[in-house]
């Protein structure tokens, strides 16, 4: 999960000075449809100066015009909830039908599976993925490429976690001992013969999860966690967002950064980070090189080449397309992950039991860093391996993929080359029964 730097973007101030966030998400809104008017403005300019009949459609000036006319609506406009748009794969040479159905749910998630039509069953083994999707602002659809990628060979579900400001406050609360709930209850309703991949900020509590369960011997544990690009230990190799998070301290992120739910939404007065904000942060970290795709879009729209112009909407599309967290959740993950360490430190709790991670005996486990990830830097995942240490070494593995930043860990080109197949092998070495000896659990307990 990225902090991000939210300190331009408190406006108000109490009588000491202080910047407060809670009326910030009141004034946000109320700037958004003010500017409704002008983007029905914008819009109707872009169709008239692209309508085929109008001259100045096939001029320098009039392709000027609905390209400025677009780029200022896209700017302006509010980015609704990504759709999967996974209707089909391809396994072997035969197109398959791709069903995706609600198996699970709760207030603030909804567990999806992506149920594969057979016609007869696959020659080869098809391992159960069960993919936890980061809560840290976007949705989960930005794990499109991912679940297209393991859907050929693997049985696939992911998390689809819930916008906070759609869930109402009779819903109650959703913190990060919730967070690790959700994991253990998935987990029980999948039965244990599955493997678990976590994508970046889920690193933490599902490892957490993992550990209680082994603490308990729950025979639902999975064969094996892929932990990616997670922030298991922030003190190797800090960052910019880590140091922002020791440097402010949780009372900061408090005052400046949680805000409530206004009306007319659902979740109206719930106290949540807003999904805005976080938006900012990352816009920031590489702000320069948004600037260059919009000017970039600018230049296709105008020489008309269509295709450059669709590929950048698709993807903003998806990248503008944020959601709330719920402020219990984000202040709780602030302070155990980025703050006090805990996980790493052995101080980590869940619901009054320490996380043993030296419990984890019956799980393989594998992390994957990307060596130019500016979010997770190289060697904060590999922490998990210290951690569990009663897992045998032959059923650890560990990589880093050279040339690659914290998106292409989990999705891109590289990722369909090099680190997919990797997994893949990786979970199915360890699929279809428990390979370590039972003396080992013995061993944990001492």
């Amino acid at each position: 999960m990225a902090i991000g730097e939210f300190g331009g973007a408190a406006t108000l101030s109490d009588d000491n000075g202080t910047l407060l966030a809670s009326p910030m998400y009141w004034f946000y809104e109320l700037a958004h449809a003010a500017l409704n008017p002008s983007r029905a403005f914008a819009d109707a300019t872009r169709l008239f100066f692209k309508n085929p009949a109008n001259p100045l459609a096939h001029t320098a000036y009039g392709k000027s015009v609905a390209a400025t006319m677009e780029l200022f609506e896209r700017s302006t406009r509010r980015y609704r909830r990504p759709e999967w748009d996974i209707n089909s794969t391809t396994v072997g040479a035969e197109k398959i039908p791709v069903h995706i159905k609600n198996v699970w749910e709760r207030p603030f998630c909804r567990l999806l599976h992506f149920e594969r039509s057979f016609e007869r069953p696959p020659r080869r083994p098809q391992p159960k993925l069960l993919i936890v999707a980061p809560m840290s602002g976007h949705y989960p659809t930005l794990l499109r490429g991912t679940v297209e990628t393991f859907l050929p060979n693997h049985d696939v579900y992911i998390t689809e976690w819930v916008d906070a400001r759609m869930v109402p406050l009779a819903e109650g609360r959703f913190d990060l001992d919730d967070y690790i709930d959700y994991v253990i209850s998935m987990l029980h309703m999948l039965g244990g013969d599955v493997h678990v991949i976590a994508v970046c900020q889920p690193s933490v509590p599902v490892l957490a999860a993992v550990a209680r369960m082994e603490a308990d011997n729950d025979p639902n544990v999975p064969h094996s966690m892929v932990l990616m690009g997670g922030p298991i230990d922030t003190r190797i190799n800090p960052n910019e967002v880590n140091k922002l998070a020791e440097r402010r301290g949780l009372g900061w992120f408090r005052t400046h950064v949680i805000t409530k739910v206004p009306f007319p939404h659902p979740g109206v007065m719930r106290d949540v980070y807003p999904g805005f904000l976080q938006l900012h942060g990352f816009m920031s970290m590489n702000l320069d090189r948004h600037i260059e795709a919009h000017h970039n879009l600018f230049l296709h729209l105008v020489k008309g080449d269509g295709d450059s112009a669709q590929k950048h909407r698709e993807f903003y599309d998806e990248y503008l397309a944020v959601m709330d967290l719920a402020a219990e959740f984000y202040l709780q993950t602030v302070d155990t992950v980025f703050v006090r360490h805990a996980l790493p430190k052995g101080e980590m709790t869940h619901r009054g039991h320490r996380i043993d991670t030296a419990a984890i005996t019956r799980v393989a486990l594998m992390t994957v860093e990307g060596e130019n990830d500016d979010i997770s830097s190289v060697g904060q995942t590999e922490a998990a391996h210290p951690l569990c240490v009663n897992v045998p070494a032959e059923h650890k593995v560990h990589y880093v993929q050279p040339a690659v930043g914290h998106y292409g860990v989990f999705n891109g080109s590289r990722f369909r080359a090099e680190i997919a197949p990797r997994i893949a092998d990786f979970v199915l070495s360890h699929n279809g029964g428990r390979n370590f000896r039972s003396a080992l659990k013995l061993v944990a307990r001492h």
